[in-house]
């Protein structure tokens, strides 16, 4: 395995420095506890989990989700704004309170998120999201806390993040994560790929209709707020690494070298496929065993179960593979920490953006199924040499490098510089 680095620990303030209290801004321009706002989606919230840890403030956190309705009529009213279907969900469930039209009308009713693994992040319990609140609390505790890092990723935290900062621009640092799509002034930092920008190049314009491309977003190019990363943020930094290799090291250091980790997604509107991509990576995977010491494989929730079966019913009894059943503990981290090379489909930007930040070998079956901006994706990954397409003719032995991916270091320094614009920095 190739050795992790740990990142090398700040050096200590040199003695006789300037107090922090005669600072310039005083203790109220140390941001030392953050906000984040999720929408209760794994890889939307390891998105701001993820840059806070690189800012060193994974241990300073709430966490609070704003979670639509669910169940009954709710499942056809995902295309309203979220505070409009919270409040038509209210209204029917007082309407037809009788339990005859319970099932049918109303949701499943707001509850205590309890956080699996939540000791990794110092938290007990997700609160919901509630702007007020969170304004309240960031205006009352500012002169001892100093101000507070916000948080936010995914559509349905879009208001309560711009809402927050409208209200309490003075206390508080907003950043939003994925592109917002509209009004990108309303936050002080926008975080998104490259990709999300296709539509603004040559080549993406002349895949949209003239008469549609007033319907696209973005329509202008990113202002001097957005940071433009290459693939997804995410929580699997050197330290996670480290720590994993440890927790893992009893299961997955023994086995033989090298070890290729196979992790299937599902069809995704922009990288659309059926079991005939499961059927080649089963035929592509028989023709590499000859080179592999050991496989394991894994499956996401949105793999479907056609595809599933097919691959269970190829390797389950194979000597050399090893197909991960979907029950804790998770080895994500542990394959990652201890991988020798990987094989994943395309479809999937944040498993994609994981694998590359190891800077092992990554191979990609599916590319040729995205379209749009993912297309794009896997362009950008090809021209850093992070990626090659996986078609059965490799020999896993074989070990090649490149830059590793990085950015959620990348995405903290620059809120390290935007904080100091305002006279604020983390402490």
């Amino acid at each position: 395995m190739r050795p992790i680095r740990l990142p090398q620990p700040e050096p200590e303030s040199p003695v006789g420095a300037t107090p922090e209290i005669f600072a310039a801004g005083g203790p109220a321009a140390v941001v030392r506890r953050a906000v984040v706002i999720g929408n209760g989606c794994a890889g939307a919230e390891s998105q701001c989990l993820g840059l806070l840890r690189a800012l060193g403030l994974a241990d300073r956190l709430t966490l609070y989700r704003a979670i639509r309705p669910t169940g009954g009529i709710n499942k056809w009213l995902h295309f309203l704004p979220i505070s409009f279907h919270k409040l038509l969900d209210q209204f029917l469930s007082r309407v037809f309170s009788d339990t005859r039209f319970a099932t049918l009308v109303q949701g499943n009713k707001f509850v205590q998120h309890h956080v699996r693994n939540c000791q990794s992040f110092g938290l007990f319990s997700v609160l919901e999201a509630d702007t007020q609140k969170i304004v309240t609390m960031a205006r009352d505790t500012f002169e001892k806390e100093g101000p507070a890092l916000v948080v936010a990723c995914g559509r349905d935290t879009i208001s309560y993040a711009s809402s927050i900062r409208c209200l309490a621009p003075d206390n508080v640092f907003v950043i939003q994560i994925q592109h917002p799509r509209f009004h990108l002034h309303r936050f002080d930092l926008v975080v998104t790929p490259r990709h999300d920008y296709y539509a603004l190049t040559a080549k993406g314009q002349q895949e949209i209709p003239r008469l549609l491309r007033r319907w696209i977003t973005p329509q202008e190019p990113p202002g001097p707020n957005v940071v433009l990363t290459t693939g997804a943020l995410h929580q699997a930094d050197s330290a996670a690494l480290r720590f994993a290799a440890a927790d893992w090291h009893a299961e997955l250091a023994p086995l033989p070298k090298p070890l290729v980790v196979v992790n299937i997604g599902g069809p995704t509107r922009n990288c659309k496929y059926d079991v005939d991509l499961a059927k080649q990576l089963v035929s592509s995977l028989h023709n590499v065993l000859k080179t592999c010491g050991s496989v394991r494989i894994s499956f996401s929730r949105r793999t479907p179960q056609k595809v599933s079966d097919l691959i269970l019913k190829e390797f389950r009894t194979h000597p050399k593979v090893h197909i991960w059943d979907g029950e804790d503990p998770n080895p994500h981290l542990g394959h990652l920490a201890w991988a020798d090379a990987f094989i994943i489909t395309a479809d999937s930007i944040s498993m994609l953006s994981e694998a590359c930040s190891t800077g092992k070998p990554v191979y990609v079956i599916g590319a040729e199924h995205c379209r749009w901006k993912f297309s794009d994706f896997h362009n950008r990954l090809r021209e850093r040499r992070a990626v090659r397409p996986f078609t059965g003719l490799e020999d896993m032995s074989d070990s090649w490098s490149y830059p590793p991916l990085n950015d959620a270091a990348d995405v903290a320094a620059r809120v390290h510089v935007a904080l100091a614009q305002r006279g604020w920095r983390l402490g």
